[in-house]
Parts: structure tokens; C-alpha cells; sequence
């Protein structure tokens, strides 16, 4: 054997045993890479069993903790295509215009609906009181959508938050009703455009991006991030008030400030790898469709009800659509079957977030676990 194939085998040789082989050392060392991730996770779930019974404080702790979590995981739907296609920029600039978008959007609410920072999603049926008294699992449910943000799985942060806190079945079966409805929505939507456009795209969308795109590009994010939150916010201010005054509100806008500031110069949590994999999301003028017709679904059902619902299964119906419509149009490089398997797999996470959702709320809240069991025959 020629002596550099024998320095290759040997050099392929040292790296096979550097990697760990047993469960054992594969369990170490991802102790090791996510130290502290597991610290704060540690910490959080003992913030919570200490603080639960004080509503006071409870109430702030959820707030907080649902607030990283929420922009955490949902930040793939509003700023994914954003941040993908924006890694040259300073993140700080990024930071400045997501973050000031979010503090004009939650204070043109807050001002407009006498203090509510909910555009009166909270309002509906089943929402309208905010809660006096917290469980245990109702103020450390964010830490469990923190952990499954960690993992990649797009969850439904409505159905794992709010369902926690309905005083009615009827406001969780509505939720879940014009998620549902959403997503096929998206879904037949993206299809049709992708469907009728994605050749244009193709021949349009080629060479280096006009300069016109990338204005663009921010102005759709931007339209796009407000009306998400008008959707959205519910999530975070469900442990409030329903109306904050002053001081309440700056505390609320503030917190949530400083966070998108943390996620941002972190460059997304690790779900962000679901908007990386997806074809051509960072051609900014990709990006900039993808945005806008996003942001064009989420406006109708602002306008439809003031029914709170399940952003993600709407954005996921948006990409699957998409995928699938450019795999049959193959323009894409990429086959239908992988373009299926790929939106079954997004699906599949987001249904077990949504399972995982199901049970805490069986298990926190009364209302929830009544009805199922009343529908079971329990």
C-alpha cells in the first residue's frame, strides 16, 4: 500500500477512536455541550416551585418565562427568513428595527384598548379574567416549551400557554379549531402560488438581488412581525392584568425588548436550523415572498376573529405548501417524496408539541381535563 494511503488510514484510524462509542460518553458529552442550558433549565423549574404560590410574583415569573420562550420557538415564523438571509449584518441593527417594531405594535394596543397588549385576543371566551391563583405546572409550562425549542420542534406555543389558563372548553376547542383551519388555509395557498410562480421565480430570481430587495425585504419582515404580534401577544400577557398601567406595561415591553437583544445575538435558537434547511430562504427576495404572504394569511384571520390561534400550524402550512409546490414544479433540486417527508416531519414535531400542550393543560386545568374525559365518556 502506497506510504500516503497508509498516513490516511492511520490518520482515520485516530479520529474513529476519538469519537465516543458507547451511550455512556455520548451522554457526557452532550452534558458537557448543553451545561448551561440544563443550569438554567435547573433554575428555572426551581424559580417556579418557589415563587407559584406568591400570584404577585408568580405572575411576573410566567410573564418572563414566556416571554424567551414564546419569541423562542415562534421566532421561525416571523424573523426565520429574516434572520437567514440577514447573517451579514450586525446583529445589533436587526435587533434595533425587530425590537422597535415590537415596542410601537404593543403600544399602539396598549394605548388603544386601555391598556390591554393584547389587541383583545384575551377578550374572547374563556380569556377575559386574568388569573388570581397559579399551579405549579401553570407557571413552569414556558420552561417546557423552552426545552422543546431546544429540541427543534416547532410547538404551538397557544396551545401549551393559553390552554393552561381557559375557564372554558369552548376557548380551547376555538383555538384549536382556526389553528386547524389556518393551516389548511396556508397550506392551499402556498400551493397555488408557489404552484404558479415558482418558474418565474426560478428565471427571475438569479445573479446577485437587485438593492431594491433588501428594503423590501425588511419592510415585509417588519409588516409581518407587527401582525404576528397582534396574534401572538396573548401567549406572553395571558399571566397579567388584562389592562397594566404604566409601570406594568414598561415592564412587560421592556422585558421582552431585552430578549429579542438575547436571541438575536445568538443568531436564533436552535430551531432556526427548520427555516435554514427549507429551499432558497436565504435569497432574500425569497425571503421577502415568503413574508409577505405569510404576513397577508395572518392579517385575514386578525380580521376574521378575536379568537386566539396557532400561528405555527398557519407558517408550517405555509413552507409545507411551498415545498411541495416547488418539488413538483422541480425547482427546488429536491424530489416531492423528500419535500412530503420533510413537511410530515415538521408536522410531526408540532403534534407532539401539541400533545405535550394537551397533557399539561389536562393535568393544570380543571375545565380541560373535564371535557376530555367528559368526551371519553369518563
Amino acid at each position: 500500500m502506497p506510504e500516503h494511503e497508509d498516513g490516511v488510514m492511520e490518520e482515520f484510524k485516530q479520529i474513529r477512536e476519538m469519537q465516543p462509542t458507547g451511550f455512556t460518553e455520548r451522554f457526557v458529552q452532550l452534558l458537557q455541550r448543553e451545561r448551561a442550558f440544563l443550569i438554567f433549565v435547573g433554575l428555572a423549574f426551581f424559580v417556579t416551585g418557589a415563587t407559584y404560590q406568591m400570584p404577585p410574583i408568580a405572575r411576573w415569573v410566567g410573564f418572563l418565562l414566556s416571554g424567551y420562550a414564546a419569541v423562542a420557538n415562534d421566532s421561525i415564523q416571523t424573523i426565520g427568513t429574516f434572520l437567514a438571509s440577514n447573517k451579514n449584518q450586525k446583529w445589533w441593527v436587526l435587533w434595533a428595527f425587530i425590537g422597535g417594531i415590537f415596542l410601537v405594535t404593543v403600544g399602539y394596543s396598549w394605548v388603544t384598548y386601555s391598556g390591554d397588549v393584547s389587541y383583545e385576543r384575551l377578550a374572547s371566551k374563556g380569556f377575559a379574567e386574568a388569573p388570581q391563583t397559579f399551579s405549579y405546572l401553570q407557571v413552569a409550562a414556558p420552561v417546557f416549551l423552552i426545552i422543546l425549542t431546544r429540541l427543534k420542534m416547532p410547538v404551538s406555543t397557544t396551545f401549551l400557554l393559553l390552554s393552561s389558563f381557559a375557564t372554558e372548553a369552548d376557548g380551547v376547542t376555538a383555538i384549536l379549531t382556526k389553528s386547524l383551519s389556518g393551516y389548511v388555509l396556508a397550506f392551499a395557498i402556498a400551493i397555488g402560488v408557489w404552484m404558479a410562480l415558482s418558474k418565474a421565480f426560478d428565471r427571475w430570481f438569479t445573479g446577485e438581488a437587485h438593492p431594491i430587495w433588501r428594503p423590501l425585504q425588511w419592510a415585509s419582515t417588519g409588516v409581518l412581525w407587527s401582525v404576528w404580534l397582534m396574534q401572538d401577544a396573548a401567549n406572553i400577557a395571558v399571566y397579567l392584568p388584562r389592562q397594566l398601567d404604566v409601570v406594568e406595561f414598561c415592564a412587560f415591553a421592556g422585558a421582552i425588548f431585552l430578549g429579542l437583544g438575547i436571541l438575536f445575538r445568538m443568531g436564533g435558537e436552535k430551531i432556526q436550523e427548520i427555516v435554514d434547511e427549507k429551499s432558497g430562504v436565504v435569497d432574500v427576495r425569497s425571503a421577502t415572498i415568503i413574508g409577505f404572504v405569510y404576513a397577508l394569511i395572518l392579517f385575514y384571520f386578525k380580521m376574521h376573529s378575536k379568537v386566539p390561534m396557532s400561528t405555527t400550524w398557519v407558517f408550517l402550512g405555509l413552507l409545507g405548501g411551498r415545498e411541495l409546490a416547488m418539488a413538483l414544479r422541480k425547482s427546488s433540486g429536491r424530489s416531492w417524496k423528500a419535500a412530503a417527508v420533510m413537511m410530515g416531519r415538521d408536522v410531526g414535531l408540532a403534534t407532539i408539541g401539541l400533545i405535550v400542550s394537551v397533557v399539561l393543560a389536562t393535568l393544570v386545568n380543571d375545565v380541560v381535563r373535564d371535557a376530555i374525559f367528559g368526551s371519553l365518556g369518563f
